[in-house]
């Protein structure tokens, strides 16, 4: 490594082998180390006595001799390395618990006496000790056998068994331990934190992924509930585009006469505003307020959805919300959100920051500027896979398209806002600062609706649009028809049309979207239902067959809703019947399962999950006379109770 060259030529601080060159010890250092045959230490060490200079007896000038070696054995290039292999192929994670903080750190009793190989430790058990290290409840150490490094260095710098090689054998020791083994050490445990860190933001990006591109309901008039026993129910009514119509409060949950009030005003809402699908918050009196609903008699027609609402509480808060909605409540503007997020949860999610979202690991601890950079650009990556229709958009949305930016987006929308919807892309040009090279970027991601040229409301780019022109132009029809009519687009030879500029994926890229022009490729949207009379924890038992849905997916596991506002976990063993090494080879973040209970723990609101045709209890995880350090943690609840949170309002 750069570094390990440059390491004795770096400015130090003043150490123990600095005193000692300042004592005119350096020579005695260099016939120590040299360990020649026949070297008396202690008569060479006698000619070096000097008061003045501090050095009294013999016995000072050799401690001081081998204080410079020391130094020297820790900054040898080669011995670095070795030793850097060793730590990484032999080293062991050890934790502890800090005497007298057992009670107060249970959540981390996993690690109250863990040992596990560096080389091999996952992500998450990195993440958790180092968080129970750093707040106190653990003492974490990462290293290997002290007589495999010792034994390394010994034969590297001991040559003999003579009287000089005795005191070059005490020097490599005090060598080790005083310094080499803490510089490996720290160097190990930064490479793992980034190991650890890269793999959970690993994790993080494919949730969020899978999360943005969750199936849409589409442009329907929602009726969204943001439920509540005491405050009441939230309720209100959105259009197609997503415009707060009319808000109110209902009270379902208190008297007969509340809960009549609020049927008739749910029922008359309904009419009204010709509401096709009514969202209700999955928090705190979420599923009483669906079976509420649900026995209204409504329209079969109309679907009722029982919707994540992880971060609505962040986005009431937020300055975006207060733009949105300055004369409503933090309550109206979650259930709004609420609403729009079955409608729309791309659109919707790009408004709350990623990490308020609930999906992921430990992503308060790990790199937060390389968390965001990969968090945002996911974001990007979705926002422009699915397109934006830009007459709609808001801000925060176009923020995302590629080549535009916070401050082009608010462009787009003022001129949006003072002249009426874009009518075409080149329209765009008009907007103040979006220039030619902005316009090449962002257009091609940005839908037109309606527009005269259909192809704006395509992922075709404008300046693919001569090569469609040409198309229709030798088929004799128009760029509609062309797009309507597969057995003209049959007829296209790609051949022809491709260019130094255009070659042929490109053209192929043009044919796939004249055949379903501004296609949207996320999954259509199916409803889901929970089991009815399963609302609370009390009322799961172990053996009952559930529907579920995917919130979580970790490097352990996965964490299900089943609809009881306590999340399941389902160990990666429980995920497959066939073996897996990723529960992402299983499951996605907002997949629809079937599970079946293993286990509920009330008290500590835990329960244990499987996704196996025929689920039995993984072999082995309860092996109580098996010593601690063999076993790895199944579930890691304890210690990662805090690392995941669902933000709920």
């Amino acid at each position: 490594m750069l570094e390990d060259i440059y390491l004795p030529y770096r400015p130090k601080r003043r150490t123990r082998a600095t005193i000692a060159r300042e004592k005119g010890l350096e020579p005695l250092a260099v016939k120590l180390f040299a360990q020649g045959k026949g070297t008396d230490p202690a008569a060479e060490a006698a000619a070096f006595v000097d008061k003045e200079k501090g050095v009294d007896s013999a016995d000072d000038a050799l401690a001081g001799a081998r204080d410079i070696i020391a130094e020297w054995v820790n900054e040898d290039q080669n011995t670095r390395t070795r030793m850097r292999q060793l730590y990484t192929t032999r080293g062991q994670f050890r934790s502890k618990v800090i005497t007298g903080k057992d009670a107060e750190g249970v959540k981390y009793k996993d690690y109250y006496d863990w040992q596990e190989p560096v080389a091999t430790a996952p992500s998450h058990r990195i993440l958790a000790m180092r968080r129970g290290e750093k707040e106190g409840f653990l003492i974490m150490r990462a290293n290997p056998p002290e007589e495999e490094a010792l034994a390394l260095l010994e034969a590297l710098f001991v040559k003999s068994s003579d009287p000089a090689s005795l005191q070059g054998q005490l020097a490599v020791q005090d060598s080790y331990k005083r310094l080499l083994s803490l510089s490996m050490e720290t160097e190990i445990r930064l490479a793992t934190k980034e190991r650890a860190d890269a793999e959970a933001i690993r994790v993080f990006v494919e949730n969020l992924r899978q999360l943005l591109l969750a199936p849409p309901l589409g442009q329907k008039n929602v009726l969204a509930i943001d439920p509540g026993f005491r405050t009441g129910c939230k309720v209100v009514c959105v259009d197609q585009q997503g415009k707060l119509l009319v808000n109110d409060t209902i009270y379902p949950h208190f008297s007969e006469k509340k809960i009549d009030e609020a049927g008739a005003k749910i029922i008359e809402l309904c009419k009204k505003f010709n509401i096709q699908a009514i969202a209700i918050g999955n928090g705190t009196a979420g599923r009483e307020t669906e079976a509420f609903v649900k026995q209204l008699g409504l329209p079969s027609a109309i679907q009722v959805v029982m919707v994540n609402e992880s971060g609505a509480s962040v986005y009431s808060a937020s300055e975006v919300a207060r733009e949105e909605f300055p004369d409503h409540d933090l309550t109206i503007r979650g259930a709004v959100s609420i609403g729009r997020r079955l409608m729309d949860p791309l659109a919707e999610l790009v408004k709350i920051d990623p990490k308020a979202i609930g999906v992921g690991q430990y992503q308060h601890d790990v790199d937060q500027p390389a968390l965001k950079r990969s968090l945002d650009d996911t974001v990007v990556l979705c926002v422009n896979a699915v397109g934006v229709e830009v007459n709609t958009a808001s801000k925060q949305l176009l923020t995302y398209v590629s080549g535009l930016g916070p401050q082009l987006a608010g462009n787009v929308v003022e001129y949006r806002n003072a002249h009426g919807p874009f009518r075409a892309r080149e329209e765009l040009k008009k907007v103040s600062k979006l220039g030619p090279k902005t316009f090449e970027q962002a257009a091609g991601f940005l839908r037109i609706r309606d527009a005269e040229n259909p192809l704006d409301a395509s992922a075709v780019h404008p300046e693919s649009y001569p090569v469609v022109d040409r198309m229709a132009k030798d088929l004799n029809c128009s760029v509609t028809d062309l797009m309507r009519q597969e057995e003209l687009r049959r007829k296209i030879d790609l051949n022809k049309y491709a260019t130094d500029t255009i070659g042929q994926p490109t053209l192929k890229d043009i044919m796939e979207e004249l055949a379903k022009p501004g296609r949207d490729p996320r999954d259509r949207f199916e409803a889901f239902s929970f089991t009815e009379g399963v609302e609370k924890i009390e009322d799961v038992k172990p053996g009952m067959k559930l529907p579920g849905v995917v919130t979580n997916v970790t490097a352990f596991g996965a964490f299900i809703d089943i609809g009881v506002h306590q999340d399941g976990l389902a160990h990666i063993s429980q995920l497959s019947d066939k073996y897996i090494k990723d529960p992402n080879e299983a499951v996605k973040v907002q997949q629809k399962v079937m599970t079946t209970v293993l286990e509920v723990d009330v008290a500590r609101k835990r329960i244990s999950l499987s996704l196996k045709k025929n689920p039995e209890k993984q072999a082995g995880q309860k092996q109580g006379g098996q010593p601690r350090q063999q076993q790895k943690p199944q579930t890691d609840l304890n210690s990662l109770k805090n690392a995941f949170s669902r933000n709920r309002t």
